[in-house]
C-alpha cells in the first residue's frame, strides 16, 4: 500500500471517529486537520472540498458498517434465517450504541432538497442498500419456508425497521437498557407474526 493511500486511510479513520463523536454535519477540513495533526492545504489536497470529504466518511463508514455489521452475521450461513436476522439485528443495534445510541446515518440523514447534494446521495443509496439487504434475508426465509408464503418482504422489511427507528429515538431518551427492551420485544412479536 502506498503511503498516500495508508495517510489517506488514517485521515479517514479519524474523520470517522470525529463524525461520529459530533456528527457528519460537524466534520470540517480545519477540525480533522488538527486532529491528525496536518495542515489544511495538506489535508484538502486529499479531499478538494467539504462535500467530498463528507462522502468519503460515509464510504469509510459503510465499509465499517459492513464489517461489523453484515459480515459476522454471514459467516451463520449453515443456520436458519431468522438466527441469522437475529444476529443482524444484534450487530445492528450494536453498531447504533457504539456511538453513545447514535448513528451517523440516520443522524446525517436531511430532507432531501430540490437539488440533493452528493452526501444525502451517497446516505440514500447506502441505507438503500442495507433495507434491500435486509429483504433480501426476509425473502430467503420466505423460499426457505420459514416465513410463511404470503408475507410481504417489503413490509416487513419497513416494520422491523421501524422498531430499529424506535430504538434510536428511545435510545436518547429512556437509555440503553430499555431501549434494547423494547426493540427486543417488537422484533420477537413482528416474526412471530410472520410464522
Amino acid at each position: 500500500m502506498s503511503k498516500g493511500k495508508i495517510t489517506k486511510e488514517n485521515i479517514l479513520s479519524k474523520a470517522f471517529e470525529l463524525a461520529s463523536e459530533n456528527g457528519l454535519e460537524s466534520l470540517t477540513i480545519g477540525e480533522l486537520a488538527k486532529r491528525c495533526g496536518m495542515s489544511k492545504s495538506g489535508l484538502f489536497a486529499h479531499f478538494n472540498s467539504k462535500e467530498n470529504l463528507q462522502v468519503e466518511v460515509l464510504n469509510y463508514a459503510n465499509q465499517t458498517f459492513t464489517q461489523r455489521v453484515i459480515a459476522p452475521a454471514r459467516e451463520l450461513s449453515t443456520q436458519t434465517v431468522e438466527s441469522k436476522l437475529n444476529a443482524l439485528l444484534d450487530n445492528w443495534l450494536g453498531w447504533n450504541h457504539s456511538f453513545q445510541g447514535s448513528c451517523m446515518f440516520l443522524d446525517s440523514w436531511k430532507e432531501a432538497s430540490v437539488e440533493p447534494t452528493s452526501t444525502q446521495q451517497a446516505l440514500k443509496k447506502t441505507i438503500s442498500t442495507w433495507i434491500e439487504y435486509l429483504r433480501i434475508q426476509i425473502s430467503k426465509g420466505i423460499e426457505n419456508k420459514e416465513f410463511r408464503s404470503d408475507l410481504d418482504p417489503k413490509q416487513a422489511t419497513f416494520e422491523l425497521y421501524g422498531l430499529y427507528l424506535s430504538s434510536h429515538l428511545f435510545y436518547s431518551i429512556y437509555g440503553k437498557e430499555a431501549s434494547s427492551e423494547h426493540f427486543w420485544n417488537g422484533v420477537n412479536t413482528l416474526m412471530k407474526s410472520w410464522k
